[in-house]
């Protein structure tokens, strides 16, 4: 309640600073007249370092302030012009050459160049940032062996700047998603020389992503940072194609909890919630149907087990911990917000892709994988604690799969819930023993689920590796042919699946509020949003 308290008094100064508008007006109604639009992003922000942060909610906040080189037609999915105006491909699809538009700058006047680009990949492959995400760049020549500090010439890498307006990027190998995973905040550029005024840029730590010290170069700029209450973020002057940008700011709030989302919107504070309790769903379809948002998203939920300490290091007790799980039961009855059973970890709408199907519930395997490793009936089986960021929603899928190791295993589990930055860093520094979560694709290929699992990758954080895995993908990635590079890469997820490092559960759609005077908000799959089109009226 108090936290409710403090979002609406703080949205209603902030309304009257904005516009000076009548005390009975809400942020909604001013926002659609004054063109500032009100939005959840779920959970305050780790950090605005592109090459740092990995969850969704920081994400749309660095996208409003950074460009991407390429964007997207929100209808077709297809590359659209951003800093670059143009790119060509070589015949091999090996090298990809940006021309990047003359007047792109930064938000402190400068021009944004090439070598601005190669500056700030450099950035997000130098070791010391120990970047989770520095493995997507692996499909760039050279950058591995940088990354792993295999060389420190980084000329070795296959990144170059022949002209302030010409940046070269040379594969190791084809990757037709690469236009497409651009769009992402780490590949986004950053202003190294800005960063290295305030720090080390080369560290994490250094405090460049505040008010006063960030330099961005997207259609928004950072105005105002409140911990755990707003950023806002305005119209930038400086920003290339600043005429077509509709809204003159954006207001984040990180409302972490769901049901002070829906009374948000209720009362008017909010054009987009970020989520929508479950409970809730059966009555905006039945009384606002136009409010309710189900889009597709390519969105899975997943256990991580720690396999690094005993039991879990034990491969048969994290497969019988999967197939006790009634997936069915927790998508129709527990979610029941058009979520699907999930058996594997790459959703099936992924093109060109057939993922395995191992059983979703299978009790009789999930006993006797027990009992084979020692553990008959949960006997002797010390009790696992299960983590879970503060939501109300993965607190319901928490208590259900708990009940059902308890009832059918004989395991009994622990309960533990954290807000999100302390989950994010107990997953990477490994301090937990099952740990609830998601992942969002970040490009439609079945890579952006399964490059997590490689040996190296900076997302993993189970401490599983397997030298078969790692190789299936590296053939995967050689292999030019589609169907074949399929198929490697089924039987690398069957591997990955019957080792367990992981345990699917379910496939989510996006189920949120929209107010109906927001205007060209077309999110994609990946749940990116180019906020040049978003607009509002009254």
């Amino acid at each position: 309640m108090r936290f409710t308290v403090r979002l609406c008094l703080c949205v209603a100064l902030l309304g009257l600073a904005l516009a000076g508008c009548s005390r009975r007006e809400t942020a909604v109604a001013q926002g659609n007249r004054t063109g500032v639009f009100h939005c959840s992003i779920g959970s305050e922000p780790t950090d605005l370092d592109p090459h740092i942060v990995t969850g969704i909610g920081e994400a749309k906040v660095i996208h409003s302030l950074f460009e991407p080189l390429v964007s997207f037609d929100p209808q077709t999915l297809k590359p659209a012009p951003a800093l670059a105006e143009r790119w060509d491909v070589s015949p091999d699809g090996l090298v990809y050459t940006f021309h990047l538009r003359a007047n792109a700058k930064w938000s402190n006047g400068e021009p944004l160049t090439a070598q601005d680009c190669v500056e700030s990949w450099r950035r997000m492959l130098t070791p010391t940032l120990a970047a989770d995400y520095a493995y997507l760049f692996y499909l760039i020549k050279g950058a591995e062996n940088f990354n792993k500090g295999r060389t420190a010439d980084f000329a070795t890498v296959g990144l170059a700047a022949p002209d302030a307006h010409t940046f070269v990027v040379t594969l190791l190998q084809p990757a037709p998603y690469f236009l497409q995973i651009l769009l992402n905040s780490p590949w986004r550029p950053v202003n190294v020389r800005s960063i290295a005024a305030v720090g080390d840029a080369y560290r994490r730590g250094t405090p460049w992503t505040r008010v006063g010290r960030i330099v961005t170069s997207g259609p928004f700029m950072l105005k105002e940072w409140s911990p755990q209450e707003h950023l806002i973020v305005e119209k930038s002057p400086t920003y290339w194609d600043k005429d077509h940008v509709h809204l003159n700011a954006i207001v984040f709030y990180p409302i972490d909890n769901i049901d002070a989302e829906e009374r948000a919107f209720r009362a008017g504070q909010l054009h987009v919630t970020y989520n929508l309790s479950i409970s809730k769903i059966p009555t905006y379809r039945r009384e606002q149907p136009a409010s309710l948002r189900i889009d597709d998203y390519i969105n899975t939920f997943f256990f991580r087990f720690n396999t690094r300490h005993a039991p879990l290091d034990d491969a048969r007790v994290r497969r019988a911990l999967s197939l006790a799980i009634d997936r069915q039961l927790i998508a129709d009855k527990v979610l029941q917000g058009g979520q699907r059973p999930a058996s594997s970890l790459v959703p099936p709408e992924m093109p060109d892709y057939t993922p395995p199907a191992p059983p979703l519930h299978d009790l009789d395997t999930a006993r006797r994988l027990l009992a084979a490793a020692g553990y008959p009936g949960g006997k002797g089986l010390p009790a696992l604690e299960l983590l879970y960021n503060n939501s109300a929603i993965l607190r319901l899928v928490a208590e259900a799969i708990q009940e059902m190791w308890r009832r059918d295993l004989g395991i009994e589990v622990r309960l533990a819930n954290q807000e999100y930055k302390v989950v994010f860093a107990n997953r990477r520094t490994g301090n937990y023993q099952i740990l609830l979560g998601d992942w969002v694709g970040d490009y439609l290929d079945p890579t952006t689920y399964l490059d997590l699992w490689r040996s190296d990758a900076g997302n993993n954080h189970t401490g599983w590796g397997s030298k078969e895995y790692d190789d299936l993908m590296n053939r995967a990635a050689a292999t030019v042919d589609v169907p074949a590079r399929a198929d490697l890469l089924r039987q690398a997820e069957q591997l990955m699946l019957e080792a367990a490092p992981i345990a699917p559960i379910y496939f989510n759609p996006h189920v949120y509020l929209k107010q109906s005077s927001l205007k060209h908000w077309r999110p994609s799959p990946m749940d990116h949003i180019d906020y040049r089109h978003v607009s509002l009226e009254p």
